[in-house]
């Protein structure tokens, strides 16, 4: 390599950017852990406690538990002025880009009732609200009222119940649960970073949110969730599966869900969500759909296999299995994906301010060299 050649990486792979205690990836063996707990042992802990801890760095009291539960409860309802405002937003437009321009338009609350800084009063409030904003929005596209949360009720309780309009099954709620802590916070992913790069220029919460959640939105990010079950309900049925494999490795066509850029074995989300998917699905056509995503992971394993590669599903390729089973149309699964992921933005933004810096990185120029002014042309 000559001198004056630069040593650069496109995608930053292996480059190191920065430091977090937040989670914990460890894709050569397939281990994730937030604040240094295993994500296996916080799967079936209360949602809002894990999501405390995430943000927080350590367990809430039962104080703080108790004014946790009510400061989401309370603004998970939409004030009249966020009922028109999103009464003014098209009924077809995309869930994600819906929050996207939502959340910088909440009004934040002057008052802290949570004792933790302005910063995270103000990111909290949007989590509450981002339930709401897509309850509502699902509901308008159906012409039907916005429901309201009620006191007392665990968060997705009141999430499911505010969405579809009847209460929700205890294992329903358990397993939104679940589904949702396996996805809260994965280090420095493509929509964490690029609220970090927001954040490092001063700009206020909602807006490094905003940031992360239009990220978030890329099929090759948050959206192969959606992609997936797509994918599944394309093919039609399992017998179908190894055909469609073959036929897009011939074209070099991408498989979404399957394969992870940091685990170099199984994602262990998916480990625990493939489980949760195969108990959920139990209508004929849940469970063709399971079955469908099932034989393609086979089927990429066989042909990845002969080429003397591993191959794995991550979590994305059966949350939409799950979200399904839920009664959540595929258009609000990453929708829903933000609605967890919301919670390690967060604590991001708390973790970075305490030693902000400006993210400028340097380009290497790679077009014509500055030309000299032609003065006889002046």
């Amino acid at each position: 390599m000559s001198e004056t050649q630069t040593v650069f990486s496109n995608d930053l792979a292996g480059i190191v950017v920065g430091e977090t205690a937040i989670s914990d990836v460890q894709g050569d063996i397939g281990l994730l852990s937030y604040r240094g707990i295993d994500i296996n042992e916080l799967v079936d802990v209360s949602f809002l406690h894990v999501a405390w801890l995430v943000v927080f760095g350590e367990w809430p009291t039962d104080e703080e538990r108790r004014r946790l539960k009510s400061f989401m409860c309370s603004n998970a309802q939409l004030t009249h002025p966020e009922q028109d405002l999103l009464g003014q937003v098209p009924r077809e437009l995309h869930p994600m880009l819906m929050l996207q321009g939502m959340i910088p338009l909440l009004q934040m609350p002057e008052e802290e009732t949570l004792g933790r800084g302005t910063d995270a009063e103000h990111g909290l409030f949007i989590t509450a609200k981002i339930s709401a904003l897509i309850a509502a929005h699902y509901r308008l596209g159906q012409n039907k009222v916005i429901l309201h949360p009620t006191a007392g009720k665990l968060r997705h309780d009141n999430f499911l119940t505010m969405f579809h309009g009847k209460a929700p099954t205890h294992e329903q709620v358990r397993m939104l649960d679940a589904a949702q802590i396996l996805q809260m916070e994965h280090s420095f992913n493509a929509g964490t970073f690029a609220g970090r790069v927001c954040a490092s220029t001063l700009a206020p919460i909602q807006s490094s949110i905003a940031a992360s959640i239009g990220t978030l939105f890329g099929k090759l990010h948050g959206g192969a969730d959606q992609a997936a079950l797509e994918m599944a309900m394309e093919i039609g049925s399992p017998d179908k599966a190894e055909a469609y494999v073959k036929d897009c490795l011939a074209n070099k066509v991408k498989i979404m869900g399957m394969g992870h850029r940091e685990y170099r074995t199984v994602d262990p989300r998916a480990k625990i969500l493939k489980p949760m998917a195969i108990a959920s699905c139990q209508d004929e056509e849940s469970k063709n759909l399971l079955a469908t995503l099932v034989a393609v992971e086979e089927a990429c394993q066989r042909e990845f296999g002969a080429r003397g590669q591993e191959i794995w599903a991550n979590v994305e390729f059966y949350k939409g299995a799950v979200f399904h089973s839920l009664g959540i149309p595929p258009h609000y699964f990453t929708a829903m994906f933000a609605m967890a992921r919301v919670y390690g933005y967060i604590g991001h933004f708390l973790e970075f301010r305490e030693q902000s810096c400006l993210i400028r990185p340097r380009a290497a120029y790679v077009g014509s060299p500055p030309q000299a002014r032609d003065q006889s042309a002046a």
